[in-house]
């Protein structure tokens, strides 16, 4: 790709200006369960949703209503489809060690709608190769914009990804919306007149100024420090960049300056702002004789600098130990409610994920166990997901005139939505069409690794006591599950998806041979349903 204004051609598809998508698809609740991020859209009430699927990747876009005992429901989804050569999340999300590559960002922009970055095939047809972003206006208007990389950052031998679009911030007075692009800088992109602009941006830290960024722009590592995210102030409308030199700012004037002493030099891949009253939050991540530091800093209201964010037991006492750093994890998302920051996180190279609650103190313990060994993370084991899935991406949105939710996505088990500040949790996701009284079993997948989860889905129309046992190809009982374990009768699944799984084991506990294994769930009432499950052996 070169440094043009022209129009870029993915695989014969004009992608400035041309509706990537087609008509709006209506097969399933969401467009897959393997959710990667989950934003608000400009109606109260929906909810934006970008899932991946086998082949496509596409967005969905929920309608949902509260019940009189708190419960939401799905009123109405519809679907939209990407091209099969673009999506919006890179190929290695779940094992880069960098922080700032291991979200999916998004953005509510006015009337580009829901902002996501787009990422194309390299030549090894891996989606790692960064191309713009995708405005999404609706489910049947998916549109493209392409970001064009100058030539000298092109021909380094730094990776593609390092200049990905890697953040969002909105000036809705400006309608203009900046992007964060690491080694590529800034990119504006203005919707303020009757036709859109492009803008590129470099900080140089000489003279602490924003460079107009064109194609004969020389980027210097020393004095053009990688932007990973930036933040619009909702007071002051300065831009707050986090930077591999420490965290800055724009002023509305247009100056540029430090905005932190504690994080003078640091590399700060993350930042976000929000909450009542105001907080900024900021992640730094670096490499470290061969590992991964990474922190997590607030900026409290009135407060003269950044300090790191306290973990406290659940006496409310501080802990000594770095909990976020000993973690390796890493922040896929924030949502501010109130006094009250969510911090959705992820730990590097493993399927380790949650959220903390970071009050006006710190980030409180919810659990202690008999050895003092004090849990933060909530997810799982909380009752945000009913099944152990990684949680991808959090958000706030107006979920009825008078009150606000937060919605997880996850990858794997769709989304959760909370209408009373997560303390209880409602699963929306695409649940397969199941016979009355075990008339089928359906494995979800179908296809695991030893120390995956494949859910034994299946329906019984009258109370029953369910035993699901697994049978190896021959026949030979490998493992049972559950036995005349109680289910109740349901309209759509009986399944109870914290127990109803297989994990490829064996009742010894040992990894399965890769091969087929049968399914067997019968009830109390003389009805038996067979499902089948590939596993492809030990753990990957």
């Amino acid at each position: 790709m070169k440094w043009t204004e022209g129009i870029l051609r993915l695989k014969g598809l004009v992608a400035a200006g041309l509706v990537l998508a087609g008509s709006a698809l209506a097969a399933e609740t969401l467009f897959s369960n393997y959710t990667l991020n989950v934003n608000a859209s400009a109606e109260t009430g929906k909810l934006w949703v970008f899932s991946r699927g086998d082949i496509y990747s596409g967005v969905t876009l929920l309608t949902l209503n509260v019940a009189g005992d708190g419960t939401v429901r799905l009123a109405e989804s519809s679907q939209g489809q990407m091209d099969d050569s673009l999506t919006a999340v890179h190929d290695s999300i779940f094992w880069d060690d960098m922080a700032e590559r291991r979200r999916t960002p998004s953005i509510l922009a006015g009337k580009l709608g829901y902002v996501l970055p787009m990422v194309g095939m390299n030549d090894d047809e891996s989606y790692l190769q960064p191309r713009g972003f995708f405005s999404v206006r609706g489910v049947d208007e998916i549109y493209g914009t392409p970001l064009a990389v100058p030539e000298k950052l092109e021909d380094t031998d730094s990776s593609a990804m390092s200049y990905a679009s890697s953040g969002f911030a909105y000036d809705s007075s400006a309608k203009a919306m900046w992007i964060a692009r690491g080694s590529a800088g800034l990119a504006l992109y203005d919707v303020s007149g009757n036709s859109a602009k492009k803008s590129f941006y470099a900080l140089n830290l000489e003279t602490k100024t924003l460079d107009s960024a064109k194609s004969s722009y020389s980027f210097n590592s020393k004095k053009n420090p990688d932007i990973f995210a930036v933040a619009l102030h909702p007071e002051t409308g300065d831009l707050w960049m986090a930077t591999s030199k420490g965290l800055w700012k724009r002023s509305s004037d247009g100056s540029v300056k430090k905005a932190s002493s504690a994080l003078d030099s640091s590399r700060v891949t993350g930042v976000w702002i929000g909450g009542e009253p105001l907080q900024i939050i900021a992640e730094t991540s670096y490499r470290k004789s061969g590992s991964i530091k990474g922190g997590l800093w607030r900026l409290k209201k009135d407060a003269k600098d950044f300090a790191k964010v306290a973990f406290l037991d659940t006496a409310g006492k501080t802990v000594k130990k770095e909990v976020y750093d000993e973690g390796d994890y890493t922040v896929s998302g924030i949502a501010f409610l109130g006094k009250t920051a969510f911090i959705a996180v992820g730990a590097s190279a493993t399927s380790v994920s949650g959220y903390f609650k970071l009050d006006s103190a710190g980030v409180r313990a919810w659990e202690q166990d008999d050895d003092g060994r004090n849990t933060w993370l909530y997810g799982y084991g909380t009752g945000a997901t009913d099944r152990d899935a990684i949680i991808t991406s959090i958000c706030a949105f107006p979920l009825t005139k008078n009150s606000t939710g937060l919605a997880l996505s996850t990858y794997g088990n769709g989304v959760s939505v909370s209408a009373d500040s997560g303390k209880t949790w409602n699963t929306i996701l695409n649940r397969a069409k199941l016979g009355d009284n075990l008339g089928s079993v359906r494995m979800v997948p179908s296809v695991i690794t030893a120390g995956d989860q494949a859910l034994v889905s299946y329906k019984v129309s009258q109370d029953s006591k369910i035993t699901i046992d697994v049978f190896s190809y021959d026949m030979r009982k490998v493992r049972t599950i559950v036995k005349d374990a109680p289910r109740n009768a349901d309209n759509s699944r009986s399944t109870n998806p914290k127990v109803d799984f297989w994990d490829g084991y064996d009742k010894a506990g040992r990894p399965c041979t890769m091969g087929v294994y049968y399914v067997r769930v019968k009830d109390n009432h003389d009805n038996v349903g067979w499902g089948k499950v590939m596993t492809l052996g030990g753990r990957k």
